[in-house]
């Protein structure tokens, strides 16, 4: 008898981890959390990219696509489990709006690998900046920055982004020394390359990325986290607030810190502005949008004829 009641007691007790196990991975992958947060990247890129991304699919096998002017499709979500480096270097849509951009200024470093805005569909940047360095040169247009002439995409408003941005500085300048010494000299915008020790092609590579004035405590691979914290928390709050403005992401807020690095990324600002909390069941996915404005209506009624 002892040993039917051992039996069953710890039968009960496994029984209830698997229950806990369970439950635990169902709130981690709820299918509604799961819909919602796609319906929010994909109006996300398509408010982002609207010249581009013409359309959104659902196949018969349940995988979306954004369907760009080209007529290309580009996947979601390949629904694969990736390490943090797999994302990047694999990275499709899903990945790449993952993790939510933080608009507030921090006072210290990114825990480890939280990088937004690092992970870039490489398909998607091809498709609206040049698959080709000389298609990348051809979208090519000159930007004032201060006293200097930079070379920045003109495609989806990038090179007007950035010429935004220098137009509220510039005037900052003028009276913040450290605005100014932060700014100046720039280090450059195109440049054709990788990633060193990757594969990968750099944003500059897209003309979508400019460095600014340059310090040895700025990158992540030379210096440490403790004299790169320094770095950031010595850094101007409103010369960051100004490209932010713009649609401009900052290395800075990435643990694997580029703090001389903005960033032209639209999707991942808007995501930022409009989304950085969970969707609440008791709300519309679409709450704190513009919603009923053309064209974010439009694109609200695409969605859910699609993704129901």
């Amino acid at each position: 008898m002892k040993k039917i009641i051992s039996f069953l007691t710890t039968a009960f007790i496994v029984l209830n981890i698997n229950i806990v196990v369970k439950a635990s991975n169902l709130e981690y992958i709820d299918k509604d959390e799961y819909t919602n947060t796609m319906k929010r990247d994909l109006i996300c890129l398509m408010m982002a990219y609207p010249e581009y991304i013409k359309d959104i699919v659902r196949t018969e096998d349940d995988k979306v696509y954004v369907i760009m002017k080209s007529g290309r499709k580009i996947l979601y979500d390949d629904k694969k489990t990736k390490s943090f480096e797999e994302k990047l270097a694999n990275t499709d849509l899903q990945d790449m709006m993952e993790q939510i951009y933080p608009l507030n200024m921090p006072d210290k470093l990114m825990e480890k690998n939280f990088d937004p805005g690092r992970c870039r569909s490489y398909p998607l940047l091809q498709e609206v900046y040049g698959d080709s360095k000389a298609k990348v040169e051809a979208n090519l247009k000159i930007v004032n920055v201060g006293y200097h002439r930079y070379q920045f995409n003109k495609n989806n408003n990038a090179a007007d982004s950035l010429q935004a941005v220098m137009k509220d500085l510039m005037p900052i300048c003028q009276s913040s020394p450290k605005i100014n010494t932060a700014l100046f000299p720039a280090n450059g915008t195109f440049n054709y390359r990788h990633i060193a020790d990757t594969n990968r092609l750099s944003p500059h590579s897209f003309g979508t990325a400019i460095d600014l004035a340059r310090d040895k405590r700025d990158y992540w691979q030379w210096a440490s986290r403790t004299e790169g914290e320094k770095r950031l928390q010595a850094y101007p709050n409103e010369l960051v607030e100004v490209f932010e403005k713009h649609n401009f992401v900052w290395g800075g807020k990435w643990s694997h810190f580029d703090i001389l690095h903005f960033e032209y990324r639209p999707e991942i600002v808007l995501k930022a502005r409009y989304f950085s909390e969970k969707c609440s069941s008791e709300k519309k996915w679409y709450e704190g949008l513009p919603y009923e404005e053309s064209p974010v209506k439009d694109y609200i009624d695409r969605i859910n004829s699609v993704i129901p």
